[in-house]
């Protein structure tokens, strides 16, 4: 058996090594080398998997097909791959890393294997065309190739600098599948406002709370609205809803107080206990400076008032800023400087134990491409791996 996989990424090398078991396999990579987007995940140290499995870590419009697609048969073999091919996991907080620290362990591991495995790369082959008459063609600007069957690895729009540019996503289309619009995730969030500059360059631990979604972590608030983790977590939701209006993420910059009165109440006695202070050097001991002296501000309070001269209304509206703030969002920052994608192959038209499309016999998708984005953490590559190893291992 000939089998072409189209992308040399996470999901791709993973295929590659499976399908190599007894077939001929020849990888179709646009760029100079493999493997490109690993080095750039977990800031340049590879976040690779998580202790915890949880499916809440994961989004998709089909969330039960999802669970079929992410068995713990498939978990226990990948694990067992990495063992195989010498991976060695530095566990923090329930991230795996590989033990140096370094992304470039994982992308030279699994380029190794797949040498040993005797797969064949074509570097620079920027594929065409796609079509299927008894046996697939695969043109590229380096001439036709042809296979048994042929495994679309190609990532999402997500990080072009990597060589991502969506073409997948039209193969699919041309063998009939529905492509659920991609929209950027694990992304930075624009918002409304003519505040930002007050606040940017500010880091403060937050809570986030988005439809019934809540986040804790550091935030970044920056010159065009919100920048973190906790806001990648929530940006796939939040990314999906854009396209039908602008969603209000709310944050608590307190999160150890739950409600207005709870402020109030948390305010009076650290007046009485701090005395002979203004409110803004009673809340400086909380929160920094800037964000102190924005948020008093749009709740019409001087930083020198006194707490005890500030009225009852002003300090509800100063709680619901400080614990409540609604932030209008109107925008990702786009597929550039997201991280992966949310929307893609609608997981219906997919086999989940074999990845194979329910539309074409022999061909398959694995990754980014497909209805599937998790959070940060180690997600996406578990996916990534996952099904690169469902479709690699198939070879009837």
């Amino acid at each position: 058996m000939k089998t072409l996989i189209i992308g040399g990424g996470a999901s791709g090398l993973i295929a590659a090594i499976y399908a190599s078991t007894n077939s001929d396999v020849t990888i179709l990579e646009k760029n100079k080398t493999l493997g490109k987007k690993i080095l750039i995940t977990g800031n340049g140290k590879c976040n690779y998997w998580n202790s915890n499995q949880d499916i809440s870590n994961y989004y998709s419009s089909d969330i039960d097909i999802l669970k079929d697609i992410l068995d713990e048969d498939s978990k226990i073999e990948i694990n067992n791959l990495f063992d195989k091919i010498g991976l060695v996991a530095k566990i923090k907080n329930g991230y795996y890393y590989p033990y140096s620290n370094q992304a470039t362990t994982v992308q030279t591991a699994l380029i190794k294997e797949i040498e040993n495995r005797g797969v064949n790369v074509e570097y620079e082959t920027i594929v065409t065309d796609i079509s299927f008459d008894n046996e697939f063609i695969v043109k590229t600007n380096k001439g036709d190739f042809k296979a048994d069957k042929v495994i679309v690895s190609t990532g999402s729009y997500a990080c072009s600098k990597t060589g991502s540019d969506g073409y997948g996503y039209e193969v699919a289309k041309k063998f009939g599948h529905t492509i659920i619009k991609p929209v950027p995730s694990l992304v930075q969030l624009k918002a409304k406002g003519n505040f930002f500059k007050d606040w940017a360059g500010v880091r403060s631990d937050v809570e986030l709370t988005y439809n019934n979604k809540t986040e804790v972590g550091e935030i970044q608030l920056t010159d065009y609205g919100v920048s973190g983790v906790c806001v990648y977590n929530l940006s796939s939701m939040i990314s999906r809803d854009l396209q039908e209006s602008n969603p209000i993420l709310k944050i608590n910059f307190l999160p150890f107080i739950k409600s207005p009165i709870d402020f109030i109440n948390y305010m009076n006695d650290r007046n009485n206990v701090v005395i002979n202070r203004n409110v803004s050097e009673l809340l400086d001991g909380l929160l920094n400076y800037k964000l102190v002296n924005l948020l008093l501000k749009l709740s019409g309070i001087e930083r020198t008032d006194k707490w005890s001269d500030i009225s009852n209304s002003k300090k509800t509206i100063l709680a619901d800023n400080l614990i409540n703030f609604n932030l209008e969002i109107i925008d990702t920052t786009g597929f550039d400087r997201a991280q992966t994608c949310s929307g893609g192959i609608d997981l219906k038209e997919i086999n989940p134990s074999t990845m194979e499309s329910l539309k074409q016999k022999g061909l398959f998708f694995t990754g980014e491409i497909l209805d599937a984005d998790g959070k940060c953490g180690g997600y996406n590559l578990e996916f990534a791996f996952i099904t690169g190893y469902k479709a690699g291992r198939t070879n009837d």
